[in-house]
């Protein structure tokens, strides 16, 4: 899983709460390509405002988001919230969650990396750059293999964020739109004949 820097102690189970729910992996998702109201969010993600707005709160409970500004708008408050670095597990906070709680978040991470592809495949995006990477590399490791390319995964990981923020960041300055990305990373064990 994703890594982070800094994870209080006591994290683990309460953020495993957090993402149970697909929805709420959804909202991380948007809120990671960027700040966003959960009127917004109930738009981009096609879903009832009431829903988002209860799963948005449930975020900031777990410290997932945080509240960034508010503006007025028509006589109330519009809230707008970014994902915190404590959305993402820690290799060893993983490893300290029940496998069932484990499967059931791969589970939601999976189906959400499904949808972003049909997505993708349906509006024609998916490959609408010549730059887009798609692949399937099935690989025979060893245990130092394995360890290894875990390692470089994370740190592929750790440059996408950063990357992430710094394009974030240019965007705002120049008030311009950016080019929505979704970037899956998978590195699992299969059955020896899946392996071909």
């Amino acid at each position: 899983m994703p890594q982070t820097r800094t994870t209080p102690e006591g994290i683990t189970q309460q953020l495993a709460k957090a993402l149970a729910h697909p929805l709420r992996v959804r909202i991380l998702t948007s809120l990671h390509r960027g700040i966003s109201s959960p009127n917004q969010l109930a738009q981009e993600l096609d879903e009832p405002l009431g829903n988002v707005s209860y799963h948005v709160k449930t975020l900031l409970e777990y410290d997932c988001v945080e509240l960034v500004k508010t503006e007025p708008r028509r006589g109330a408050v519009e809230h707008f919230y970014r994902a915190t670095e404590r959305a993402f597990f820690s290799d060893a906070d993983w490893a300290k969650i029940p496998a069932s709680a484990r499967k059931g978040i791969d589970g939601v991470v999976l189906e959400a990396i499904g949808q972003d592809a049909a997505a993708a495949m349906t509006a024609g995006t998916i490959d609408s750059r010549t730059d887009t990477h798609i692949s399937r590399t099935p690989l025979v490791l060893d245990d130092e293999g394995w360890v290894a390319l875990s390692k470089l995964l994370s740190a592929a990981l750790d440059g996408a964020m950063k990357i992430g923020e710094e394009a974030a960041n240019r965007l705002a300055e120049e008030k311009a739109e950016g080019i929505p990305a979704s970037l899956s990373i998978l590195h699992f064990e299969v059955p020896p004949k899946a392996a071909k």
